[in-house]
């Protein structure tokens, strides 16, 4: 579960990136579509609990 934690701050870029791991093209494309996944999470999260809280009548 920590390994699953560093990655997504990595994603973020909160963490600092490994020097050992591989870059290539492809990596970072993979990167970068993780990074708006997992935004667009948040995001949606973040709209869902204000709706579940404020609701009007």
């Amino acid at each position: 579960m920590k390994k699953i934690f560093d990655q997504i701050l990595r994603y973020l870029y909160i963490k600092k990136r490994d020097p050992d791991a591989p870059t290539n093209t492809n990596i970072k494309l993979m990167h970068g579509m993780n990074r708006i996944s997992i935004l667009l999470f948040v995001i949606a999260l973040i709209i869902m609990i204000t709706r579940l809280f404020f609701k009007h009548h």
